[in-house]
């Protein structure tokens, strides 16, 4: 086990954490490489180069936007969203950019070139990135890959370069996870928070799991008072506003009343819409996934694709159950043990496995979660998680206009009532299950690289091809 609940779970911005977060991320770790090598102040121009999925949808995903914030010196969870255009323009006005903030370089709209026919060998998401000297001679050139969730791997190295202290209970499997739990008569969520306490105290993993939940809670706060349309040109209007005034003002009308006739309250009780959390569900979803699409502060979860199936479940935790901040600490625990699983043996990127990567995995962690937070078993735990993925296999990532707008917001929506009815089975459950989390995790995978190319992330089949031509 090589990966932090921090990891999976990062503050940034939207819209996309592979097209937007990871460009951003790679080039800041490109610009501070030219200081660390004392090239900086060299370099007088810089070229960018973007492969694969990543120039065929960067666009729409923010990717330019990205790359310009990340050679300032940005960083996801610093960057001001409201800020962000205003920058950007400039950059493009002047057709210059300061390195870190301190290296001004020239900077033209043809520095930045979109190879939507090509690939570099390591991923569909890569980046080429050249520094460029006072007689055009190359300083240095590195090649970056965006791997899903925000994660960046560098050309020639692997994971294990970032390779962190070993753990007391190292697990690669759902079944390694549940021997530990049963030798060790532990929870999954004891075996993550023991793990995560090799690399932090248990205080700073505590404030930093609030830090999150807060910032998803804002996130869906926004997301469900933020009126208008969406950026990129589909003329999507945002619909969570609306949604949530409906549904409090229905609940407002279905709330017994505290006095007068008690056969009334009878009655007002009796027509209470049985299926209301579903409501909740889907408006929590949709205000985090347009936010999201708005380019909004956003908790990659474990992508911001995928980012609003977790907090949708979160909130459904807490006010339809009698939820606690620990439940709510033991709910993103678990969660982040199953998408280590899902990130070190498969993915969690949209442009390699489809959608299945994103809102699949999200599906699977929130359902864990919310069996682990309802006090569930380690098996109750991992059935959900397995019941959730084993009904998004095959999801295709086909974003309209390359914009992560269409089906992505719905999907989100259907991702977190999924998560609970997972969840729900699980726990109900009296028998032995006869597929396992890793079978399913393996079979996501299998299948990812089966799928054809123009369904990952590429806008080139699926809705994306044929809502244009309708």
């Amino acid at each position: 086990m090589n990966t932090s609940l921090f990891e999976l779970f990062k503050i940034g911005i939207g819209p996309s954490s592979s097209h937007t977060v990871g460009p951003m991320r790679a080039a800041n770790r490109f610009a501070r490489s030219l200081e660390e090598n004392g090239l900086l102040e060299r370099v007088t121009r810089v070229r960018v180069e973007l492969f694969g999925s990543l120039a065929l949808t960067g666009m729409g995903h923010g990717t330019d936007r990205g790359i310009l914030l990340g050679l300032l010196g940005k960083q996801p969870d610093q960057v001001d969203p409201a800020a962000i255009q205003g920058v950007v323009d400039g950059i493009r006005q002047t057709e210059t950019i300061a390195l870190l903030e301190r290296k001004l370089v020239i900077f033209r709209h043809e520095d930045l070139v979109w190879n939507k026919s090509s690939l570099l060998p390591g991923h569909s998401n890569g980046m080429r990135f050249v520094a460029l000297g006072a007689g055009n001679e190359t300083l240095d050139i590195r090649e970056y890959y965006s791997v899903g969730g925000g994660f960046v791997r560098e050309e020639g190295q692997s994971d294990s370069a970032d390779a962190k202290a070993p753990v007391p209970y190292p697990f690669r499997s759902a079944a390694d996870m549940l021997e530990l739990g049963e030798k060790h008569h532990l929870q999954i969520h004891e075996l993550m928070l023991a793990n995560e306490e090799t690399w932090r105290s248990a205080d700073e993993i505590a404030q930093g799991i609030a830090r999150i939940w807060r910032a998803m809670q804002d996130c869906v706060a926004r997301g469900m008072v933020t009126e208008g349309e969406l950026p990129g040109g589909l003329q999507v209007q945002r619909r969570a506003p609306g949604i949530a005034r409906r549904l409090v003002s229905a609940e407002f009308q279905q709330s017994p009343r505290l006095d007068g006739d008690p056969a009334l309250r009878v009655v007002t009780q009796a027509f209470a819409d049985p299926l209301q959390a579903v409501d909740w569900l889907n408006v929590w979803a949709i205000a985090t996934n347009e936010e999201n699409a708005a380019g909004s502060r956003v908790v990659t979860a474990p992508t911001n694709g995928a980012a609003g199936i977790i907090p949708s479940v979160a909130h459904y935790y807490l006010r339809f159950f009698p939820g606690t901040a620990e439940g709510i600490e033991r709910y993103f625990l678990a969660a982040a043990a199953i998408g280590v699983l899902y990130k070190e043996n498969a993915s969690i990127s949209g442009a390699e496995v489809g959608c299945q990567g994103e809102v699949g995995v999200a599906c699977s962690m929130a359902a864990g979660g919310l069996v682990s937070a309802l006090g569930g078993t380690n098996e109750q735990i991992e059935h959900a998680a397995e019941i959730a993925m084993e009904h998004n296999l095959g999801m295709t990532c086909d974003p309209v206009g390359g914009l992560v707008q269409i089906p992505c917001i719905e999907r989100n929506a259907f991702g977190a009532v999924k998560a609970v009815n997972a969840a729900r089975m699980a726990m109900q459950e009296t028998t032995e299950h006869k597929v396992s989390l890793d079978q399913v995790i393996k079979t996501m995978y299998q299948t990812g690289l089966d799928m054809q190319t123009r369904y990952k992330e590429t806008s080139l089949g699926g809705l994306a091809l044929n809502v244009i031509e309708c």
